[in-house]
Formats: C-alpha cells, sequence, structure tokens
C-alpha cells in the first residue's frame, strides 16, 4: 500500500500550480487584516480653529456682494471705494512685510519697485479696459448675469485653498471663478468708474486679502479667531444694512460651519472604518 503524499503548504504564488484555484485562501489569510491605519484623529477646538478659514472666506464673499449692492443702487460712489480699498491694501502691503520680517520678499527676489510696476500695470489695464466692461454684457440678461456670477462666487468657495492638501483645490481656479463674478457685476454698473473700482476691489478681496490671511496664521496663530470674528462681524454688520433675513440665515451659517460641523468631523471619526491586508495593491518598499 503506497503512502499517503503530504500536501505542501500554500502560498501567494499565482504562477505555480499548488492543485487549488487561483481565487482560493487558507485560513491564515486574514492574520494580516489591520483596520484604520494612518488615520488621523481629530479634536474638537483644533477643528474649530481651522474652520475660520472657511468663515473668513465667506465673508468676503459677502462683502463683495453687498459692495456691489451699494455701487448698483449708488448709494456708494466708485471714487470712495477706490480710495479705500486702496488705503487698505498699502496698510495690508506693509503688514505683509513686517509679518515675516521680508522673509518672502528675500526668498521671491522681489523689490518695492517691482511691486510697484505690477500695481501701476495691472490699475492701467484695468482703467483702460472699464469702457469694455460697461458694455460687455448688454445682449445678455441680467438674471443670467447674476446666475453666472453665483455659480463663479461658490467655485470660488469651493476650489480655495483653505489649507488642507486635496486633489480639488486650486488658487488660480478659485481666482480666475472671482474674477469672473467681478467682471459680470461690473459690466451691470453704470460707468467707467465703477468697473474699474469693482474690478481692483475684488482684485484686493480675493487675490491679495488671502495672501495676508495665510500669512497672519502661519506666523501669529492666535491671531486667527480674532481674525476670524471680525471678518465674520462684518461679513454679518454689512450684510444686515442690506436684508435682515440674509444676515441671520449668513449668521446661522456661520456658526454651524463653525461649530456644528467640526463636532459632525469628530464623532464620525469614531465609525471610519478602514480595512488594509494582503488584498491592497502592491507598493515597492525602500531598504
Amino acid at each position: 500500500m503506497a503512502a499517503p503524499t503530504k500536501r505542501k503548504k500554500w502560498g501567494k504564488i499565482l504562477y505555480e500550480d499548488q492543485g487549488v484555484p487561483d481565487n482560493y485562501v487558507d485560513a491564515s489569510f486574514l492574520d494580516e487584516l489591520k483596520r484604520n491605519l494612518w488615520t488621523r484623529s481629530y479634536d474638537y477646538w483644533p477643528v474649530v480653529y481651522e474652520s475660520g478659514v472657511v468663515t473668513q472666506q465667506l465673508s468676503s464673499v459677502c462683502l463683495f456682494g453687498v459692495t456691489f449692492v451699494y455701487m448698483n443702487e449708488k448709494k456708494l460712489s466708485a471714487q470712495l471705494l477706490f480710495m479705500v480699498s486702496s488705503i487698505f491694501t498699502l496698510i495690508g502691503y506693509v503688514l505683509n512685510d513686517v509679518v515675516d520680517g521680508g522673509e518672502s520678499r528675500q526668498l521671491s527676489k522681489r523689490t518695492r519697485i517691482d511691486d510697484l510696476k505690477t500695481a501701476i500695470l495691472f490699475t492701467g489695464f484695468s482703467f483702460g479696459l472699464s469702457p469694455l466692461l460697461v458694455s460687455l454684457t448688454e445682449t445678455i440678461s441680467t438674471d443670467t448675469i447674476y446666475a453666472m456670477t453665483t455659480v463663479m462666487l461658490l467655485a470660488n468657495l469651493l476650489f480655495h485653498d483653505y489649507g488642507a492638501s486635496a486633489a480639488m483645490v486650486s488658487g488660480a481656479l478659485s481666482l480666475n471663478a472671482a474674477t469672473f463674478a467681478s467682471v459680470c457685476l461690473a459690466s451691470r454698473l453704470n460707468t467707467t468708474w465703477h468697473a474699474f473700482a469693482t474690478v481692483t476691489f475684488s482684485f484686493e478681496l480675493f487675490a491679495l486679502w488671502p495672501v495676508l490671511r495665510h500669512k497672519l496664521k502661519t506666523h501669529y496663530p492666535r491671531s486667527q479667531p480674532l481674525m476670524t470674528g471680525i471678518v465674520g462681524l462684518a461679513g454679518v454688520i454689512a450684510l444686515l444694512t442690506v436684508s435682515t433675513s440674509g444676515a441671520v440665515m449668513f449668521s446661522i451659517l456661520n456658526l454651524f460651519i463653525t461649530f456644528i460641523c467640526p463636532y459632525w468631523l469628530t464623532r464620525l471619526q469614531l465609525y471610519k472604518n478602514n480595512i488594509h491586508g494582503p488584498w491592497d495593491e502592491a507598493v515597492p518598499v525602500k531598504d
């Protein structure tokens, strides 16, 4: 009588015939199962702190919309808007250098003369193209213009760089969307000066202001809650002068984003269940 042949131990080798189907696994297959690897745990108050960046950008969009309403209803002169926004931009420019001690200027190798040339060039082009902006969308209905503006401002909020490393973040796309929205609204104003002031104000608000906010947050983290409160309050007060119900809804939205959403995030982390094991795609490991 022939002795029974001992079965060879199964191994994870596809190119060798082991007498079993290719999808066969033995009892030891799940021994390598691991759960929630590289999962980051969040604390409530740090998330509340970080959510202030979203509130600040929302308030910026709100301030831009309220400014257009005042311009459109002729309650705010274009000259006053340009003068006030230019003064705040100059203050922000000086503060930008003071915050990091000129470190970013040394890295970029840009002088103040270069910045002045850029400002003059941008201002000159904006003022020169303003007569075209006033009549740019005469054949398009106002409802369509407002709808496009709303979509573009939402795109600005969606793709804005809030400091998270995500594939959908695009500072260039966010700025372009805001610029497109400002051009749409500027084309609905009465004079060249109104169109010029609106475009320059939008650039200062959506291009320069976020840079200063980010730098202040990086070098002076404790200023973040104060800045969030000031900018959020400014947005609510500005909207209150136009619509009481809008100001109430905007306040509720800010509170929801700042306090409720972080609470949801921290609670939902408890239910996270990612599994990792030998079925994952192979990744080369350096020795």
